[in-house]
């Protein structure tokens, strides 16, 4: 088991614990963050601290303990009566739009709650093309970033679905907020991506690293932030969030990659997948699928920023 110790500064006065141990890297994730402090593993002052809500003070002596990770869930995932938003299905594939922290297939430290699992509480055929562990999935999403995921039926859509994703025939576009204003109207973003040099479950831009390729389009701006139209030409962990960082514009919410955990009332970052568009495997035709519905705080944060500051639209596409 590893012990970690922290002492909140001055500028995390009054910060929630969950924010504070995310902004410091405790963990991969803010639930699982969550799940330390429910789980009675996080003291402050020395005595056990189960609530997330807590706000910390400078000075405290924070303590967390963290388990040695679970080894690979092993055998077949088990079906969860979990509800999902689908936003398009047919006999060959769905659209799901899926919620901020839900992990996308089971892994190291999480067998349980998955897509998968959910998807397999559904009942519904999946290809078995990614094994048991991911049957149906095309592609992913981080924990914290919602949004349209597509999931194949059968492996004749899934094999011809990656095919597309390999060349690049799958349009996965975003809205992110992000931190500053963007003066530009649209920009590129080319920088190689590879593994963080310090911190292994990071990544950032390296010149040995694999090329990773994003676009961005100013939709509005509100002075200190700005609301962008991401899309991207390659798909590399992490992508957005270290690409918008790289260019001084981290993503809203984003503590791990240089936003500010909380900022805007904010649970997590501000970074939802709105739609994809792809060449149907079966019918052939071109088909774009709109995931509407942003997380609540996200929608709440651009009502904020709408309401106090004049926006300034960008030039190079419309909403």
């Amino acid at each position: 088991m590893q012990v970690l110790f922290f002492s909140p500064g001055e500028a995390d006065d009054r910060t929630r614990l969950d924010l504070y141990l995310a902004k410091e890297s405790v963990a991969p994730s803010r639930s699982y963050i969550q799940k330390l402090i429910s789980d009675g593993r996080v003291t402050v002052n020395g005595l056990v601290e189960t609530r997330s809500s807590y706000r910390v003070r400078a000075g405290d002596a924070v303590e967390v303990r963290v388990p040695p990770p679970e080894p690979l869930c092993p055998g077949v995932p088990a079906p969860e009566s979990i509800a999902l938003d689908v936003i398009y299905e047919d006999d060959d594939l769905m659209v799901i739009n899926k919620p901020r922290g839900m992990v996308v297939h089971p892994g190291v430290g999480r067998s349980t709650g998955t897509l998968v699992n959910a998807l397999l509480g559904r009942g519904t055929q999946l290809s078995t093309v990614g094994g048991e562990l991911r049957p149906g999935i095309v592609h992913r999403l981080d924990l914290d970033t919602s949004g349209a995921i597509i999931v194949a039926k059968n492996d004749a859509t899934h094999l011809a679905l990656a095919s597309q994703l390999a060349s690049g025939d799958i349009d996965r576009n975003y809205i992110a907020i992000v931190r500053g204003n963007i003066r530009e109207d649209c920009g590129v973003i080319d920088a190689p991506l590879g593994r963080h040099p310090v911190d292994r479950k990071k990544r950032a831009v390296r010149p040995d690293g694999r090329p990773a390729v994003t676009r961005f389009t100013v939709l509005e701006r509100f002075g200190d932030y700005t609301l962008v139209g991401i899309e991207l030409e390659t798909g590399r962990t992490h992508q957005i969030r270290v690409h918008m960082k790289y260019i001084g514009r981290p993503v809203a919410g984003d503590p791990v990659y240089g936003g500010v955990a909380g900022e805007l009332g904010l649970e997590a970052q501000a970074l939802h997948a709105r739609s994809v568009e792809f060449t149907h495997p079966v019918a052939g035709e071109r088909v774009r699928i709109e995931a509407k519905k942003m997380p609540d705080d996200m929608r709440a944060a651009l009502a904020l920023l709408r309401s106090r500051e004049p926006s300034g639209d960008g030039r190079c596409g419309a909403r």
